[in-house]
């Protein structure tokens, strides 16, 4: 995690050991929540621990872990109300829990005793909060790794205003990769366009070079024409621009590109009917000598149906 993370993670965990329960019913289960032996290095950990009459060992360093003794506590989770079981959940989680934020992910899980492991995930399943649990080098972790779980846990013991902050750096980071996807999708589609554009461009000069495009009809002629004038302009805005449809303006496009890359092979003939006897422009210059297999000479505008 980074450092904003795990200042984060620790002012949570500290906003939940400084709840003061009012109920003594309440302090009695907490108190069996962080028993029956406690070990920790956070100093608020510990200050809640000797506040529920926890007794510490010498002073150490901050940072040091350090074991305090509790007194003996019963509680019966099968006979306790609600709060008492959120308060008994909220020990537990300051003794054995733990929570990481790495990589943009929340992660809360439990280390505790194996055979405490397969409990502890069916008290949460009963306040309905389900969890997975596996054992892991000899003890039982119990997992959360849904955002959701993990805020309502955390908000149903006590930790509201760090968990404002945990939800709204969940929000901002959602925000930051819908905008990304939308940017990257963006782009895409700009690169497509102007790959598009290019090879309209260049198919209109090879036909303009040739002598084509002033023989194709007219609505290609103009919308060759508005592609040059605006080589920016999407489909779109060409078809407002000559007020077509911007299906017509595709097919305008489309058109302009096969007739430069095919020399007019299968486009706007009727019934199959193909001249013959042309000489392509591989051959050297102009076609010539077009005519029908009949030898009854057929112009191009002849055999071209108009666009729709």
């Amino acid at each position: 995690m980074s450092a904003t993370e795990r200042d984060l993670v620790a002012a949570l965990r500290a906003e939940v050991a400084a709840v003061d329960p009012a109920r003594p019913c309440d302090r009695n289960a907490e108190l069996a929540g962080l028993g029956p032996a406690l070990v920790t290095r956070e100093t608020t950990v510990a200050r809640l621990a000797v506040r529920l009459g926890g007794h510490a060992g010498s002073p150490r360093p901050h940072g040091v872990r350090r074991a305090i003794t509790l007194p003996p506590v019963s509680f019966s989770w099968a006979q306790a109300p609600e709060h008492c079981r959120m308060a008994w959940l909220r020990g537990r989680f300051l003794a054995r829990g733990s929570l990481s934020l790495a990589t943009g992910r929340a992660h809360l899980e439990f280390v505790v005793p194996l055979e405490e492991a397969e409990m502890l995930a069916g008290r949460l399943a009963e306040v309905g909060l389900p969890a997975s649990w596996r054992v892991r080098r000899g003890a039982g972790v119990v997992t959360w790794k849904s955002a959701e779980s993990i805020a309502a846990f955390l908000g149903r013991i006590g930790a509201s205003a760090a968990l404002l902050e945990l939800q709204a750096r969940g929000v901002a980071r959602s925000l930051r990769g819908e905008l990304n996807r939308v940017i990257n999708a963006e782009s895409a589609n700009l690169q497509r366009s102007v790959a598009a554009a290019g090879r309209q461009l260049a198919a209109i000069d090879v036909l303009d070079d040739d002598g084509r495009l002033a023989e194709q009809p007219r609505t290609v002629r103009a919308v060759a024409e508005a592609r040059r004038e605006t080589p920016e302009a999407s489909l779109s805005e060409i078809a407002a621009r000559l007020e077509l449809h911007r299906s017509a303006v595709q097919r305008a496009l489309d058109r302009l590109e096969r007739l430069a890359l095919h020399d007019d092979e299968g486009i706007g003939l009727r019934d199959g009917y193909r001249p013959s006897g042309r000489v392509g422009r591989a051959g050297g210059g102009r076609r010539a000598g077009r005519g029908s297999p009949s030898g009854v000479p057929v112009g191009r505008e002849a055999t071209q149906p108009p666009l729709a």
